[in-house]
């Protein structure tokens, strides 16, 4: 298989992440408000196309969308003590509507727990209604101090999905989010994303939560990405907003409840993990167009170049494909370069010989590999060869996570694999907050969690926690992070 290089994309990967961004169509990050860019069309379009699968994976789940108001009154934000602890330092203010404060300031929706939970309490009534499961797909604020960064660190998350449901059991509350990471699981495979999932320590779950998991990809860089969470908060955001249902036996109960969040990180992880110094190279599944095809018209030949290049199109849009003529009148390889740089899977070449001879010449994105194949066999050949790139991609992407995930027994060799490629290192860990965030600390590292399913988190017989010696509860995951 073809080689192609990716020394600039893994050497001097922030300022290709940056350049790639404009270069490639999917965001302009010249709007006057740091942290808030403005999507382009193309980016768009294959955010719509992730976002058309994860629609039809909340239908295919019983999930039903909503869209709540973006604003947040203070009043209900200080319901849930523990989530405003968390979010108070991030949350945007509205305190003004003309010249006239407000009697009760508002936030810009950060999440949006507190903003449905108010109405979960006034539509969920009985045992029937339940279990309930909604959804949607909004804007939400939070002020990014840090140093912001497209699609993966902002103040305004554009594209942010949440489902949020409510149950009345705390094993059926399971139940869903063992649903949850089947959906995400789904999704990956779509975006051919391998990833890792850890429950996150005490000190780092999500605020108001009984326990929170986090899916992690492994960038370019050696630093982890995290694209999806899920939480089980118990009751603990139904006692605060008195989310009552009778039972069968006409008694009251506080619902059980859990959310599972992703955003537009998804197309970040895309972009970054399965580029290469050309641009982007976009999975067939998501690529608003899967193939392109270039006419290479010819002074003095009587081919038609442009006629036999829509008609290959009209087979391949018959077969249910996303194509793309381009006929511009711009030298062929200026048209290679926009096409690679956008990532699109494959291209088809067509001159003068290949009308006279009824072939065509395919050429894979991720490979850069060539290949002429009969007319009478394009379509079969197209679709074949587009499995193959996803295939690639997701192997691709796949041994890069595993040749940068290292279990290790100390400190010293923790040391080592962050100073040598970075990655994610595995540690025995006796379970103590103290210990674990004394080796964040000494690694300048955070704890991403123990492994999950919790049957991967024990760590061997034997095992010692390298901070305080005692006998290793866990294996802990560490990782320099986005």
């Amino acid at each position: 298989m073809g080689k192609v290089e990716r020394k600039r994309w893994s050497e001097e990967f922030s300022e290709w992440y940056n350049e790639l961004i404009e270069t490639a169509g999917i965001q302009d990050k010249r709007y006057p408000v740091k942290g808030m860019n403005i999507w382009l069309p193309y980016g768009l379009k294959i955010m719509r196309n992730i976002e058309g699968f994860i629609h039809a994976e909340m239908e295919r789940t019983g999930h039903d969308e909503v869209l709540f108001p973006a604003l947040i009154p203070e009043t209900e934000f200080q319901k849930e003590a523990e989530h405003i602890a968390g979010f108070e330092g991030e949350v945007f203010w509205v305190t003004h509507a003309g010249h006239e404060p407000l009697d009760v300031r508002l936030i810009m929706r950060p999440t949006s727990e507190t903003a449905m939970y108010s109405m979960f309490s006034l539509w969920i009534r009985s045992h029937a209604d339940l279990p309930f499961k909604i959804y949607q797909i909004v804007n939400v604020y939070r002020y990014e101090t840090k140093h912001t960064r497209p699609l993966i660190r902002v103040r305004e998350i554009s594209r942010f999905f949440e489902a949020h449901t409510a149950h009345d059991s705390f094993e059926d509350a399971e139940r869903q989010i063992k649903e949850d990471l089947e959906i995400f699981d789904r999704l990956a495979n779509l975006l051919a994303l391998p990833y890792i999932i850890s429950r996150r320590p005490e000190w780092d779950k999500f605020p108001g939560a009984y326990y929170s998991l986090g899916a992690e990809v492994m960038m370019p860089d050696g630093r982890t990405l995290q694209i999806g969470t899920m939480h089980n908060y118990k009751q603990n955001f139904a006692r605060a907003y008195n989310i009552q249902y009778e039972t069968e036996n006409g008694e009251h109960e506080f619902v059980h409840q859990t959310t599972f969040g992703m955003s537009e990180r998804l197309l970040a992880a895309v972009i970054a993990i399965h580029g290469d110094d050309r641009g982007m190279v976009l999975p067939p599944t998501i690529a608003p167009i899967q193939v392109v095809i270039v006419p290479i018209p010819k002074k003095n030949a009587e081919a038609d170049v442009f006629a036999y290049a829509r008609e290959l199109a009209e087979e391949l849009r018959t077969a249910g494909l996303r194509v793309h003529v381009d006929e511009r009148d711009i030298r062929p390889g200026r048209k290679y370069y926009d096409w690679e740089l956008k990532g699109v899977p494959l291209r088809i070449e067509v001159g003068p010989r290949d009308v006279e001879g009824k072939n065509a010449v395919l050429a894979r994105r991720d490979t850069l590999e060539k290949v002429t194949v009969e007319r009478d066999k394009l379509v079969d050949e197209v679709r074949t060869t587009l499995d193959k790139i996803h295939e690639n991609l997701y192997d691709r992407a796949r041994e890069f996570l595993e040749g940068h995930i290292k279990r290790v027994e100390t400190i010293e060799e923790a040391k080592e694999v962050f100073e040598d490629r970075r990655g994610i290192v595995e540690i025995p860990w006796c379970g103590e907050e103290k210990c674990g965030l004394e080796m964040e600390e000494i690694l300048d590292a955070k704890m991403l969690g123990t492994p999950y399913p919790e049957g991967k988190a024990k760590a061997p017989v034997g095992k010692k926690c390298p901070v305080c010696g005692r006998e290793a509860k866990f294996i802990a995951r560490f990782a320099r992070t986005y």
